[in-house]
């Protein structure tokens, strides 16, 4: 058993924790402020057509910023498995880390309250999210398809605008690592 990978895999875990946490955080926040709801009171009140948005928005968060997690974890296993393992580029890793998964979690809030808003543009005479505030299914699952929809083709754009500031160490020539 190799102590050293399983704190890695602990702090892997601890990461996604974190970020996820955040994540719903700010899609609730984010979403609740477009909306003009609170989803609380939306789940107390029985609104299924609000809670099936906000729950695609979470989802669609997750599918924006899963890359980012990723991106980081791999980072981190390369950081600790090329010899000499380098303590200081693991410090700057965690802090340029934290840099890409906000941009990514900001980015992500940002890409589906601009896509509900343009929704609501695209359908004149329809107000898409009062029908969602008065429980109208059918528009909820159109506006939770759209989420998705925009999630599923932003992530790898995305992934690959902010990729570049995860500093991966350079490895020598014909270097394998290891996976796992």
């Amino acid at each position: 058993m190799d102590l050293t990978l399983f704190l890695v895999g602990l702090v892997k875990v601890v990461l996604g924790g974190l970020v996820a946490a955040l994540g719903i955080w700010m899609a609730l926040r984010g979403l609740s402020r477009i909306l003009g709801t609170h989803p609380v009171e939306e789940l107390r009140q029985g609104n299924t057509a609000a809670g099936l948005v906000h729950a695609s928005s979470l989802v669609s968060l997750g599918l924006l910023v899963q890359h980012s997690v990723l991106a980081t974890s791999d980072a981190v296993d390369l950081t600790v498995r090329t010899a000499p393992f380098q303590p200081l580029m693991l410090g700057k890793l965690i802090a340029v880390a934290a840099l890409h998964l906000g941009l990514s979690l900001g980015v992500g809030v940002a890409v589906l309250a601009l896509g509900i808003l343009l929704f609501d543009r695209m359908t004149p005479g329809i107000d898409e999210l009062e029908e969602v505030r008065k429980g109208n299914v059918a528009a909820a699952l159109i506006l939770a398809a759209i989420l998705l929809v925009l999630a599923l083709l932003t992530a790898p754009g995305l992934q690959a605008a902010l990729n570049g500031l995860i500093p991966f160490p350079q490895l020598p020539e014909g270097t394998v690592v290891a996976p796992g």
